[in-house]
């Protein structure tokens, strides 16, 4: 009996210790996940200080530096766009208008367009909104669906004249992203404000008026952009321009005409001589590269003339073996010709 409560107090015991060894490795687990999660916030303060400068230096030498404008810039997220443009109180005005004319004018009015008559690109703008407007009316669309077509044809059309490069393909998915954000409910991401019937209209209605014509509104609203191109070849030096004194001392002029007595003295023929006969001009380094392009072209010509007439050798060969092979008599084979003995 006391052997077995002595067993049983010292599992108890070891049990105990047990314990308290895992307790310190939980302690321990948690002080080091504690530390690991504060070095992993300090990183990423640090890491989000850099990455705001780089993005703060980035910005300014897109800035300074023309060229990095060229690049298409990033589209905008496709998002809800009723009344983002039109509001209630302007499509309202739009509804009381009697003729087309007086929609054009309320119209130009609340896109804040100025003299359509003078300025191209406003009256290609109030065309484009105008007729948008008028297909609206003719397909029945509500006061929030007219407004909602207006804006994305807006969004789409700030898109493409964006950049003066090509990003047809980018707008044409950023359209449909945005039509679909009306076509399906799925708040707050997007509502089914069209029918079915209404987003094919009014997706055929942008392709045959709008992308059709997709060119034509870049050139129109962009700037036009020309290839300035250098070539510079490694291992020459680029062709030095002659100062203007050097390009003076050539210059001849003629003897001024009047009362003055000429002092200069006669030349004799022997200085005459000497002053018409000039130095050769070195060779220029556009001449050595001229002569190098020469002797390449010359050299490939070659190689390309040999092995044109070794093939044609060839064929030739291939040709008279068939010819001769043909011109052999039939022979039948042995034993075919002989007639059978009984």
């Amino acid at each position: 009996m006391i052997h077995q409560k002595s067993s049983q107090f010292m599992g108890l015991k070891m049990q105990s210790e047990f314990e308290q060894l895992s307790e310190l490795q939980r302690e321990l687990e948690k002080d080091l996940s504690s530390m690991d999660e504060s070095v992993t916030r300090i990183a990423t303060g640090v890491r989000t200080e850099s990455g705001t400068a780089a993005g703060t230096a980035a910005s300014v030498a897109a800035d300074e530096d023309p060229a990095a404008n060229l690049f298409p810039p990033p589209l905008p997220q496709p998002r809800i766009c009723m009344w983002k443009y039109l509001d209630i109180h302007s499509m309202h005005r739009l509804e009381k208008t009697a003729n087309t004319e007086e929609m054009r004018e309320v119209l130009a009015e609340l896109l804040g367009l100025g003299y359509p008559e003078q300025s191209l690109r406003d009256a290609i703008t109030l065309d484009l909104f105008s007729h948008a407007l008028i297909f609206c009316r003719q397909q029945g669309f509500s006061l929030e669906q007219t407004s909602t077509a207006c804006a994305l044809l807006q969004d789409l059309h700030k898109a493409c004249v964006a950049t003066p490069l090509g990003n047809v393909e980018e707008c044409y998915h950023y359209f449909t992203s945005v039509l679909f954000c009306h076509g399906v409910r799925r708040p707050p991401f997007s509502i089914n404000l069209f029918r079915e019937e209404q987003l094919l209209a009014l997706a055929d209605y942008v392709v045959n008026t709008y992308f059709r014509h997709f060119k034509l509104y870049k050139y129109v609203f962009t700037p036009q952009v020309r290839l300035d191109l250098s070539l510079t070849y490694m291992g020459l030096q680029p062709p030095t321009l002659w100062p203007e004194e050097e390009k003076a001392s050539f210059c001849f002029w003629p003897a001024e005409k009047g009362g003055e007595e000429v002092e200069e003295q006669e030349a004799t023929p022997q200085e005459e001589a000497e002053t018409m006969v000039q130095p050769e001009p070195e060779p220029s380094q556009v001449s050595i590269l001229r002569a190098y392009i020469r002797t390449q072209m010359n050299k490939e010509l070659r190689q390309l003339q040999q092995l044109m007439e070794e093939r044609l050798q060839a064929s030739e060969e291939r040709l008279n073996n068939k010819l001769t092979t043909l011109e052999r008599p039939f022979q039948l084979p042995p034993g075919k010709g002989k007639n059978k003995t009984k």
